[in-house]
């Protein structure tokens, strides 16, 4: 890693080109996790909505990590999108029409058959644990020396992540570098964007959640940015050269004709 670019100053780079309110969040793997973290179900069942509280509340310093042993209360569609258990065999149902062998047919409607709901989730196997715990914390927060940075989370209004993802399009070749992928706000939040999931996605940039199951916690102006370590390194070093840098009230107007 470039000794210029630490993970807090990658950080602190990022929430400043996109004027964020939050702190981006870290996300790596461990075996062991580290002496301040809690586990997240000690904040809520929900991974997802575990992972905002961190990086909205200004006054949690601690990291959270998610683990095999540690998670039986939480949500096991989240287990499964983290490569920690399977897939229930009736997540299918629930997903789409429902059925009364699960769950007494309750069902979410996310998806309109069964079937699709088969040919949408990531096959046994296919889903790889970043380590026997995956740890989230705040940029800002001092990690390990020799932690592997998976990946940066940034949450914003549509405004300030539209700015970061164009100032991921700037160094790159790929005019396809940015993905909405299906699946619930952990998945987003975690599972694409530090590439665990086996998919065509390769070191993509995973705007998100796509899951409306969240919308009664997660702000409703809000979306979330997931941006793998060497990207976010290139993006820490573009600011001053980009847009961001050279034309800052293309990227926050001061006037506005709407």
């Amino acid at each position: 890693m470039h000794s210029r670019f630490p993970p807090s100053e990658i950080g602190r780079k990022l929430k400043q080109a996109g004027r964020l309110q939050s702190q981006p969040l870290l996300i790596y793997g461990v075996e062991t996790p580290p002496k301040n973290s809690i586990s997240s179900i000690d904040i809520n069942r929900c991974i997802a909505n575990a992972i905002y509280s961190v990086a909205s509340d200004s006054s949690f310093h601690s990291s959270i990590h998610i683990g095999r042993d540690d998670q039986k209360q939480c949500c096991p569609g989240g287990q499964a999108w983290l490569g920690y258990k399977p897939f229930l065999s009736h997540l299918k149902y629930f997903l789409s029409t429902g059925t009364p062998e699960f769950r007494n047919g309750k069902s979410e409607f996310l998806i309109s058959d069964p079937d699709l709901v088969d040919k949408r989730l990531p096959p046994a196997g296919s889903i790889t644990p970043l380590g026997k715990f995956i740890v989230i914390c705040r940029s800002d927060e001092p990690v390990e020396a020799d932690s592997e940075i998976k990946t940066f989370l940034c949450f914003g209004n549509s405004e300030q992540i539209r700015n970061l993802c164009s100032l991921a399009y700037f160094h790159s070749n790929n005019s396809y570098g940015v993905h909405m992928p299906w699946g619930p706000s952990c998945a987003s939040f975690i599972s694409y964007p530090t590439g665990m999931i086996e998919t065509n996605i390769k070191n993509g940039v995973i705007l998100g959640p796509t899951d409306p199951t969240g919308n009664h916690w997660f702000p409703e102006d809000h979306l979330s940015l997931g941006i793998p370590f060497q990207t976010a390194l290139q993006m820490a070093k573009d600011v001053g050269s980009s847009f961001i840098g050279k034309r800052p009230k293309i990227a926050f107007p001061d006037r506005r004709e709407n």
